[in-house]
């Protein structure tokens, strides 16, 4: 690796995220700054109807650090991160929502707890015993139930999977983003599901969550939907071995 492209590359997908957007990428430079290392920060416009990719545009003028990504319809948030990743360069990859519901300050945390456990990913993980969340009741118990399922399910030596903070070293996505199906609802599901299914060693990290989001009522539409990918994950996983180890 060249001394011009990133130690850090984060990637933040974003839909109708307009209204924070500006903010967060702000936040997201200060916190990569301290850490004195080279970054980037991919910013991925997943088909946004509001002024996402107007705003993404002009913060990306007046910084080379940013990186933005206009992608022409809504695929979901896998599907914005696998894009986005295509175009980062760093040795190590933050995942980080656009909503400010996890302050990047957290970036720290993640990345103190992979040197010290010696890992390949770490997620951040409402369910941490050290955790702080400011999280609505039915979120919460939408969340624990789905914890139960994944761990009935799929034996996952962590406790939450969809918190949108998450760290990858580049070869475990490179490893795995080829072989996701899931575009939407159990896309991290997936994601984690194959780093532990071909031995990449995880470790979770304490997260302060203030929710601020606007989407604060989960439909049953999703849950099913949810639900569904979760099945066809173990499905593709257990009995037709898609993901077999080539």
């Amino acid at each position: 690796m060249s001394n011009q492209e990133s130690r850090f590359s984060v990637i933040m997908p974003a839909y109708n995220e307009g209204r924070y957007l500006a903010q967060n990428i702000q936040q997201t430079c200060e916190v990569m700054e301290s850490l004195n290392e080279t970054y980037e920060v991919v910013v991925v416009d997943d088909g946004s109807r509001d002024n996402t990719a107007t705003i993404i545009n002009e913060v990306a003028q007046g910084n080379d650090k940013i990186k933005p990504v206009v992608l022409t319809g809504n695929s979901g948030k896998g599907f914005a991160l696998r894009e986005g990743f295509q175009k980062t360069k760093g040795e190590l990859i933050f995942f980080l929502d656009a909503d400010l519901d996890l302050d990047p300050k957290q970036f720290n945390v993640l990345y103190d707890i992979y040197r010290k456990e010696q890992v390949q990913v770490v997620v951040g993980s409402k369910r941490h015993p050290q955790s702080k969340l400011n999280y609505p009741r039915r979120r919460r118990i939408v969340s624990a139930v789905y914890f139960f399922l994944v761990k009935l399910l799929f034996g996952l030596p962590i406790r939450d999977t969809q918190t949108g903070i998450k760290l990858f070293q580049r070869q475990v996505l490179e490893k795995i983003f080829p072989k996701i199906v899931v575009k939407k609802y159990a896309f991290d599901l997936e994601l984690l599901v194959l780093a532990h299914h071909y031995g990449y060693r995880i470790a979770e990290a304490p997260v302060v969550v203030n929710y601020t989001s606007k989407f604060g009522h989960i439909g049953l539409n999703a849950i099913f939907k949810t639900w569904w990918d979760t099945m066809a994950i173990w499905y593709r996983l257990y009995i037709k071995k898609y993901y077999r180890n080539k």
